[in-house]
């Protein structure tokens, strides 16, 4: 019965999920990494979906009354933040590529690759968080 009721919401992360993977997609043929290079378009596409992954949850789960009168519709929250930033941003490929650095006798740009994409990913969210609490703030001032 539980199942029943969850659905709608696993058919939402699937959909987004689709979606986001296919933005990810799209971006590795629009800017493809060459062997050996450090893979910038993961890196890239990592550290901007966290970011949206940050302003989503102010925007989902910080709506004052002010903001809107309505909360945002429940599934809004698992097709956007599990579904489409979930789809959009890799872990495995961002495991991989260091591996495949590593591999190549390139430990320095592996573990550049390693450390910069974890602590990036962690500043897009706090920066994608900040930024939207700040436009928040400010209109509500104006």
């Amino acid at each position: 019965m539980r199942l029943r009721a969850e659905l709608p919401v696993v058919g939402v992360v699937a959909a987004g999920g689709a979606l986001g993977a296919t933005a990810r997609y799209g971006a590795g043929l629009l800017w493809p990494t060459p062997e050996g290079a450090f893979p910038w378009t993961t890196f890239t596409v990592n550290v901007l979906g966290c970011a949206l992954l940050g302003v989503l949850m102010v925007l989902l789960t910080e709506r004052p009354a002010e903001w809107s009168s309505e909360p945002p519709h429940p599934l809004l929250r698992p097709f956007l933040g599990t579904g489409f930033c979930g789809g959009f941003t890799t872990f495995s490929t961002y495991s991989l590529e260091t591996e495949r650095l590593l591999s190549a006798g390139d430990p320095t740009r592996g573990l550049l690759y390693l450390g910069a994409t974890a602590v990036t990913a962690l500043l897009g969210v706090g920066a994608g968080v900040a930024v939207t609490r700040a436009v928040h703030r400010r209109r509500g001032r104006e």
